[in-house]
């Protein structure tokens, strides 16, 4: 037993839970945020990793949803510029499709629905020139550029935890919560590690366990039947890189629905997503050939040159928590989030989340306290940096020749890579080091063993694949060998000690 008190427990480790968690923590509150896995395992780490309005959702009328997101792009952009920035979008005309107005009309909503300061409007390109000629295909002839932003997503979640427990919140990963019961002025849940089970008590419980929210609404009213929610697959491909640029595409398809082609860690094109049904387990989800199919022939309609499932170099998929509308399409289902508050007769509350997107999450943190009441009124995390981010939007070049100035012996690639994972803390990663020889055991690449005590100290990193996939994409870069190094490092440092 525990007499661990809190004031809240937030179930689940994806975006959701790590926004409501920081913002929580700022408030004052005692915080406990468990995971059962590591933190973005799942749906918050195999996103397409935008932060955007959603340009799509005006053809369903979701105004609101749109203004909110485009609105929240740059607050992001603001407090999180290392690893959200802007990004040019080309979407070409395609005759027979969408016609010329209806694009101009719903990118003239696009621009000044959400009170745009930071990024730059629409304007029409001419595909014919450069750097679109010889890429796209010939019958393409005009298009649109208009701005949305990139995300690190995993990262994303992992710094509103490191922020959240430095404002005392208690992150516990590889814990599950396994029981939940509910008490006159309480809850009490059972909570399982790899050190064993222990019990802990909260006043209030927030459900954010994404595909799983109805099996632990089950756990808290097993009297009750839940099937709120509908879990939509999405899948990726990674391909080496198919066109020059720092700008993306996005191309229209025939069943209405769009696949984004954007540049993705330097040598790559990230190619995505679908739409897919899904009822299986969502712990372990992988692309269909069926969908390899639909992502490659959505490609070779715009680019000129040719494009296989058999060229891709990685994949990944995950699965969307939505809120079931009960409509037709998986395509049209609400991507906004649904509030379900259970807190009949006085007892101790319980808020599961459906639904919602990166874009929104600290808006969706917001409006979760608030819901659940108790907690103060304030919106303290719309202006607050998150770790890292107390730098300048407009003046990340600058930044980046400081940390040359600073770093330069670790080469511009390297400082490049850490300025825009670590932003200012890049200070606390390298240290005091004055050379490569300061940093610890060398893994391959560029990446030592002084960041991987860093990302265990702070960032609650606990195995290799955590560090190769989540907290970085090194695992596209390094070597077999590099990546057995780092998987050896933490057999001796992390998990020998029982971390």
């Amino acid at each position: 037993m525990s007499d661990e008190t809190y004031d809240l427990l937030v179930i689940g480790g994806g975006i959701n839970g790590a926004g409501i968690a920081r913002d929580a923590a700022g408030r004052g509150a005692r915080v406990l945020l468990v995971e059962k896995d590591d933190l973005a395992a799942h749906t918050s780490s195999s996103s397409t990793k935008l932060v955007h309005g959603g340009l799509r959702y005006l053809e369903h009328y979701e105004f609101r949803l749109v203004r909110e997101s485009l609105i929240e792009r740059e607050r992001l952009l603001n407090i999180a510029p290392h690893i959200i920035w802007p990004l040019r979008f080309v979407l070409p005309h395609d005759k027979g499709l969408r016609p010329k107005w209806m694009l101009r009309l719903g990118l003239y909503f696009y621009d000044n629905l959400g009170g745009r300061k930071l990024l730059p409007g629409t304007r029409t390109v001419d595909l014919r020139a450069h750097p679109h000629a010889q890429v796209l295909q010939d019958r393409l002839t005009k298009g649109f550029e208009y701005s949305d932003c990139w995300v690190e997503d995993s990262r994303l979640v992992a710094l509103n935890c490191q922020d959240a427990s430095e404002r005392g919140a208690d992150i516990r990963t590889r814990t599950e919560c396994v029981h939940l019961d509910r008490g006159r002025d309480h809850w009490t849940a059972t909570l399982r590690s790899s050190t064993g089970e222990e019990t802990v008590t909260a006043r209030v419980v927030v459900n954010a366990a994404g595909p799983w929210v109805d099996a632990v609404l089950g756990q808290a009213n097993p009297a009750k039947q839940h099937q709120n929610l509908r879990l939509v697959k999405g899948s990726h491909l990674i391909f080496p890189k198919l066109f020059e640029g720092r700008h993306a595409y996005i191309f229209q398809n025939r069943d209405n629905r769009i696949v984004f082609a954007i540049p993705y860690e330097r040598e790559f094109t990230l190619v995505g997503t679908t739409d897919v049904a899904f009822d299986g387990d969502p712990n372990g989800i992988e692309i269909s050939d069926d969908e390899k199919r639909y992502i490659c022939d959505a490609v070779n309609e715009y680019l000129q040159v040719e494009v296989s499932p058999e060229q891709a170099i990685s994949s990944y998929a995950g699965v969307r928590p939505l809120y079931d509308d009960k409509s037709d399409n998986n395509s049209t289902v609400t991507r906004d989030y649904v509030f379900e508050l259970d807190n009949d007769d006085g007892k101790p509350p319980i808020l599961s989340i459906f639904g919602g997107k990166i874009t929104t999450y600290r808006k969706l943190a917001e409006h979760a306290l608030e819901k659940i009441g108790g907690f103060g009124d304030g919106s303290w995390t719309a202006d607050e940096h998150l770790p890292g981010g107390n730098i300048d939007p407009a003046r990340f070049d600058t930044f980046f020749v400081e940390c040359m100035t600073d770093y330069g012996w670790f080469g511009p690639e390297g400082i490049l890579r850490l300025a825009r994972a670590y932003g200012s803390n890049i200070s606390r990663v390298l240290g005091n080091a004055n050379g490569l020889e300061d940093l610890g055991d060398f893994m391959g690449g560029d990446l030592y063993a002084r960041e991987l005590e860093y990302l265990v100290e702070h960032e609650f990193a606990r195995t290799a694949e955590d560090v190769l996939w989540r907290r970085s994409k090194l695992g596209l870069h390094l070597d077999q060998a590099a990546q057995d190094n780092v998987q050896a490092w933490f057999a001796r440092h992390v998990n020998a000690a029982g971390a």
